[in-house]
């Protein structure tokens, strides 16, 4: 309990009362979800219920498996569901590095199959005061929140992706650069241009944003030569990317348009032939995983 005191003072001399701290939990499956619910009828205006950490809450006889974490997992969600409470439970990430930060959360996919959303906080170095919240899950965007440990030991935000979205836009550049460096053209839906340049989902390139990701960084493909137009087709979305320094005497597409393209850029002033839709290669502490009403990621005040 000191330690909570410690910590807490570090942070604030004066906590609002509506914040309480239990150092004794029941495991999951023997009472905690009971303990959980008395708690929640004597505080009837919580919003949140933090869990650190969730190893402490399970028991040790459980099997590392897909269908227990999911279990496990589902029974907090289903709780913060029933109440429209946020469960925020803190968890461990692995020591290996990993392409995606997200496959270094402990455990098996089931964890973050279960949950509404997942972040991680990784310092970019031990004891920097600096670090990267990376933030997904069904009901937000992918995002990347560069933060700096004040003098306060209060996390205070750089940068968000969310507000400056050429943040990941670089990354899509680099994305389709490689994709069209072996090829001329390239004609298809924002799902399948997803898919030939991210084919393991490792870049968290979503085929809903691709199109608007492309527009926002019409300059940047310009100067490194690739035009680009975004249209519809018989109901269907379609991008077509063109390098800069293909034929011009190659015939234009074969698309039926429905209407107007809904716009264009890049260096060049008219689509391209037939693209080719081959997949080529990419480049491809601390973990939070939230249950049922998920509080938004970040605030611009500090966290």
């Amino acid at each position: 309990m000191l330690r909570i005191q410690n910590r807490l003072f570090e942070i604030t001399e004066d906590a609002p009362s509506s914040v309480h701290f239990c150092t004794e939990a029941l495991l999951l499956g023997k009472g905690l979800e009971k303990q959980i619910e008395i708690f929640l009828a004597e505080h009837p205006d919580t919003v949140l219920i933090i869990i650190d950490t969730l190893q402490m809450i399970r028991s040790t006889a459980y099997d590392n498996t897909y269908a227990n974490d999911y279990r496990d997992l589902s029974i907090l969600k289903k709780l913060a569901g029933k109440h429209g409470v946020a469960i925020l439970l803190i968890h461990h990430l692995r020591k290996e590095a990993a392409p995606d930060v997200f496959n270094r959360i402990s455990g098996t996919t089931g964890v973050q199959g279960a949950v509404d959303s997942s972040f991680t906080l990784i310092e970019d170095k031990r004891g920097s005061s600096q670090a990267k919240l990376s933030c997904i899950g069904r009901d937000i965007e992918y995002r990347e929140i560069e933060l700096r440990r004040n003098e306060n030991n209060v996390w205070e935000e750089i940068s968000d992706s969310a507000e400056q979205p050429a943040l990941l836009g670089d990354r899509i550049i680099f994305l389709l650069s490689v994709f069209m460096s072996p090829r001329e053209n390239f004609i298809g839906t924002p799902t399948e241009l997803a898919e030939v340049i991210d084919p393991v989902g490792s870049e968290h390139v979503s085929p809903p944003k691709i199109s608007q990701r492309i527009l926002q960084n019409a300059d940047a493909l310009s100067k490194i030569g690739i035009s680009f137009a975004v249209r519809r087709s018989n109901g269907k979305r379609i991008i077509q990317l063109r390098r800069a320094d293909s034929a011009d005497t190659q015939a234009p597409a074969a698309i039926d348009p429905v209407g107007p393209a809904e716009s264009f850029g890049g260096a060049e002033s008219s689509p391209s032939g037939e693209g080719k839709q081959s997949a080529c290669p990419t480049s491809s502490d601390l973990a939070q995983e939230v249950c049922g009403h998920s509080p938004h990621p970040a605030e611009r005040r500090n966290a």
